[in-house]
């Protein structure tokens, strides 16, 4: 989930389609922007994120949240499946 920032919201005002731009840097980091979900209220993104491990979503909220632009709360997702199979163990 992205907030943007005052600097962020003054990016996105003047060139819209700096949204899409993220998606496609993210890549550099072994992850795949699969969906963005603009969500105004106390976020302004919703990005579904496909990553190869923890460590390379934590690579993309580095980089990226240190541009100063937007303030990033990540949450990992698990298929159910998935879960089930984890309590099993």
């Amino acid at each position: 989930m992205l907030r943007l920032t005052s600097e962020g919201r003054k990016i996105i005002k003047e060139r819209p389609k700096r949204i899409k731009e993220a998606s496609k840097e993210i890549e550099a980091f072994d992850a795949e922007a699969l969906q963005q979900y603009a969500v105004p209220g106390r976020y302004d993104f919703v990005n579904i994120v496909l990553v190869p491990n923890n460590d390379a979503i934590i690579r993309v909220s580095i980089e990226l949240g240190s541009r100063g632009t937007v303030y990033i709360m990540s949450m990992l997702a698990k298929p159910i499946e998935e879960y089930l199979s984890i309590l099993k163990k």
